[in-house]
C-alpha cells in the first residue's frame, strides 16, 4: 500500500484549521506583498543589471531552494539534516562527470539532456540512502549523522583525483544550448532559476496540504501515535528525504551551471551550516522562509565585507555580522524573520480592532 493511500485510509494526523490557514496564508490577498514580490521577480531583468540579476537574486533563489529542502525535512518532518548542500554538490559533480567540461580525461562528454537526469537520479538516491541511515536516530544524532555524511563527501572529493579531480575540482563545465538560446546567458538563466524555484516552492506547499504531508507532520508531532494508527513512520521519513534530495539536486544543477565549476570548497562543512542558518533565519516552518533567509544571507555575504572595510575593520570578518544577525533573529523569534513579520501583523490587527472598538463606543 502506498503512503498516500495509507494517509487516506487512516485517521488524519493532528492538524488544526488554524495551521492549515497559516500554511496557505500567502494565497490570501489581504496583503499586497505576495503578488508584488511575484511581479517584481518577473520583471527583475528589466530593472536590474547582470550582477544583481545573477549574483544577488539568482544566487538567492538557488540557495533558497537548497534551504527549502531542509525546511521540508525540519519544518514538516522534524528532521534537521545538514547534508542538503552535500546532495546539491553531489548532483553538481555528477553533471560535471557525465557531461562536458574542461577536464576531458574525467568528464564522459554526455549531452546535458542525458547528464542532468542521471545526476538528479544519482543525487536523489544518494540523499535517500543518507536519509535511510539518519531516520534510525533522532535529535542531535540525526544532525551528527547528516553532518558526518557531508564531511565525508567533502574529504572524499578533496582526496579523489581519478573521478573528482581532487581539491582543484572540475572547471569549464558546459551549459545547455538549445532552441537557438544560450540558457546560461543572464536573462535566460535567471528565468530558468526562477521557474525551478517557483516549482519547488509550490510543490512543497502542495505536499504540506496533501495526505502525505499531513501524515508527515503527524509523524513529527507524535510518531508513536502515528505508528499505532498503522502508519509506517520510517517509510514516511525516508520518502521525505527522497523528495528533499530531489529538490536539493535541482538546485545543485543550477549552481554548477551558474559558476561553471565545482570543487570541494563549495561543499565544505561550513557551507552545509550556512544552509541551516539560511533556513532558520528566514523561518523554518514556512516554505517562503528559506528564500527570505537566503536573500538576507546573500546581501550580508556580498556587501558586509565592503561595509567592514569602510568602518576600519577587517573585511574577512564579514561572517561575524552574519553570526550576530543570526543570534539576534533567533533570540527575538524562534521562527525567524517570518515569525517576526507575523507577530507584527497580529499586533497591528489587534491595534486596529481596538481602535475600531473605541470609536464605536464614542
Amino acid at each position: 500500500m502506498s503512503l498516500i493511500q495509507e494517509a487516506r485510509l487512516h485517521a488524519k494526523p493532528p492538524a488544526t484549521a488554524a495551521q492549515r490557514r497559516a500554511a496557505i496564508a500567502w494565497m490570501e490577498f489581504d496583503s499586497p506583498a505576495p503578488p508584488l514580490v511575484a511581479v517584481l521577480l518577473l520583471i527583475m531583468p528589466l530593472i536590474a543589471n547582470s550582477f544583481f540579476l545573477i549574483e544577488i537574486f539568482g544566487t538567492t533563489l538557488i540557495l533558497g531552494t537548497i534551504a527549502l529542502s531542509l525546511m521540508l525535512l525540519a519544518g514538516y518532518g522534524g528532521m534537521v539534516s545538514l547534508m542538503q548542500l552535500t546532495v546539491a554538490g553531489f548532483a553538481g559533480y555528477m553533471v560535471a562527470v557525465f557531461g562536458v567540461s574542461g577536464s576531458a580525461n574525467i568528464s564522459l562528454g554526455w549531452p546535458w539532456w542525458l547528464a542532468v537526469p542521471m545526476a538528479l537520479a544519482l543525487a536523489t538516491a544518494f540523499g535517500t540512502f543518507g536519509g535511510a541511515l539518519a531516520v534510525r536516530t533522532e535529535g542531535i544524532y540525526t544532525i551528527m549523522i547528516t553532518l558526518a555524511i557531508g564531511a565525508a563527501f567533502y574529504y572524499f572529493t578533496n582526496q579523489n583525483w581519478a573521478i573528482f579531480n581532487g581539491h582543484t575540482g572540475i572547471n569549464t563545465i558546459a551549459t545547455p544550448h538549445f532552441w537557438g538560446v544560450d540558457w546560461r546567458s543572464d536573462i535566460a538563466f535567471y528565468y530558468v532559476i526562477l521557474a525551478t524555484a517557483a516549482l519547488c516552492y509550490f510543490a512543497v506547499l502542495y505536499i504540506s496540504r496533501a495526505p502525505f504531508g499531513l501524515a508527515l507532520q503527524g509523524v513529527r508531532d507524535n510518531p508513536r501515535r502515528m505508528a499505532a494508527l498503522g502508519f509506517n513512520v520510517n517509510a514516511h521519513r525516508v520518502a521525505a528525504y527522497a523528495i528533499a534530495s530531489f529538490i536539493a539536486a535541482l538546485a545543485g544543477v543550477l549552481q554548477v551551471w551558474n559558476y561553471r565549476q565545482i570543487s570541494p570548497g563549495s561543499i565544505g562543512v561550513e557551507r552545509c551550516i550556512d544552509i541551516l542558518i539560511i533556513a532558520v533565519v528566514g523561518g523554518i516552518s514556512r516554505p517562503v522562509g528559506p528564500f527570505v533567509g537566503a536573500f538576507i544571507f546573500v546581501i550580508l555575504r556580498t556587501f558586509a565585507l565592503d561595509f567592514l572595510v569602510k568602518v576600519g575593520l577587517d573585511g574577512n570578518r564579514f561572517r561575524l555580522l552574519i553570526g550576530i544577525g543570526f543570534l539576534v533573529i533567533v533570540f527575538w523569534s524562534s521562527d525567524g524573520v517570518i515569525g517576526l513579520w507575523e507577530r507584527w501583523r497580529r499586533r497591528a490587527v489587534r491595534t486596529e480592532s481596538r481602535a475600531r472598538g473605541g470609536s464605536g463606543h464614542g
